[in-house]
């Protein structure tokens, strides 16, 4: 809830309307009508009729915003993406009510006009750091670790740990995270949209084979919201900035807030796989060494060996990210094509067996 005085409100509308505007009256929509100074407690998706006089004219506008929980309006940003939406798209209908303005309320109380915004942007501070996928390269072309590569997997296993810790009862948010899963632009059907068409490994019958097993996985997962666990995201090896030792800071979260673990231990570990494709055609060696040490590492501490029950369309949605040509154009067909089996195969498998990944990617 959020309150803002009379005072505030009148600043605003002058601003809009460019001349001093003289409040009569704010009441609920309905609702009785509220002389006071302060509006105690502005209700979330409540419509407020403003009784004004600008210019010698007396003018009713409503004053709205949207409830969260559900319906995709959960976080701060998609109620302001509707809302941006409206306020361009009302005035270009005929015979629509016409939009005054999108504005939005500070923490202290002010109304903020963004009416006129063509563009967003956002500003973050400046770390220094070296991404870890470097130190991946690295084991790649020397084909060995170091104790600081076991140290840092471990430090990055130990930090979602921790992450993951925080808990949530919030069955709406995880079964969005899950519907994302699929539909969502960055997702597995925006993935598989972007393919370019006639591909020799890939073809569109198994594109659409994969969407359907993903569905499959959906209604499987979307009433375990007893996992609704607060989750990074994007947790992948450019996403990590490390300095000296383990001490890094992480960049990009995506996607809300909430959401199923499995979504960040899929994100960061098929990483691991990836690499050592390149690098060997298969797991082994020191990527094997690494995808072994953060599982074992992670599975020990928090003891969520349901994740392997669950993990399975997100290790798809992450498959069909390293496979693409759009982000990765110079792997070779035989690294894309075993991708492919293992997105195909982990589908089809009810348990993940962090000792079967060669088996999952072969045809």
């Amino acid at each position: 809830m959020l309150a803002f005085s009379l005072d505030k409100l009148r600043g605003y509308l002058s601003s809009i309307y460019k001349a001093d505007v003289k409040i009569g009256y704010v009441s609920e929509l309905g609702g009785k009508r509220r002389p006071r100074k302060r509006l105690k407690g502005f209700g979330y998706g409540v419509p407020y009729v403003i009784d004004l006089v600008v210019g010698g004219e007396r003018k009713r506008v409503i004053l709205e915003t949207m409830r969260p929980e559900g319906f995709g309006h959960d976080y701060f940003s998609d109620r302001a993406q509707v809302l941006l939406w409206q306020h361009s798209a009302y005035n270009k209908l005929p015979r629509h009510v016409r939009s005054v303005d999108v504005g939005a309320l500070t923490a202290d109380g002010n109304l903020k006009s963004v009416g006129d915004c063509a563009e967003f942007f956002i500003v973050t501070e400046m770390v220094d750091g070296r991404p870890y996928f470097r130190d991946l390269d690295r084991i790649k072309e020397q084909r060995r670790l170091i104790q600081l590569d076991r140290d840092r997997c471990r430090a990055l296993s130990d930090y979602i740990v921790r992450v993951h810790g925080v808990k949530r009862e919030a069955p709406w948010l995880y079964t969005r995270r899950i519907r994302d899963l699929l539909g969502h632009g960055e997702c597995i059907m925006g993935l598989i949209d972007s393919y370019p068409p006639g591909l020799e490994y890939i073809s569109e019958k198994e594109f659409c084979d994969i969407e359907k097993r993903c569905v499959e996985w959906r209604w499987r997962l979307k009433r375990r919201a007893h996992r609704c666990s607060q989750v990074h995201g994007d947790y992948h090896p450019w996403n990590v900035l490390f300095r000296r030792g383990t001490d890094f800071t992480i960049l990009d979260r995506s996607r809300g807030e909430w959401g199923e673990p499995a979504d960040d231990t899929s994100c960061m570990s098929i990483n691991y796989l990836f690499y050592s494709l390149q690098a060997y055609g298969d797991l082994r060696g020191p990527f094997e060494a690494l995808f072994s040490l953060f599982w074992k590492n992670y599975l020990n501490k928090t003891r969520d060996e349901e994740m392997l029950t669950v993990i399975q369309p997100y290790y798809a949605w992450r498959g069909l990210v390293i496979a693409s040509p759009v982000w990765y154009p110079n792997l070779t067909v035989d690294v894309r094509v075993k991708l492919f089996h293992f997105i195909k195969n982990v589908l089809e498998t009810e348990r993940f067996d962090l000792k079967e990944v060669n088996s999952y990617c072969k045809g």
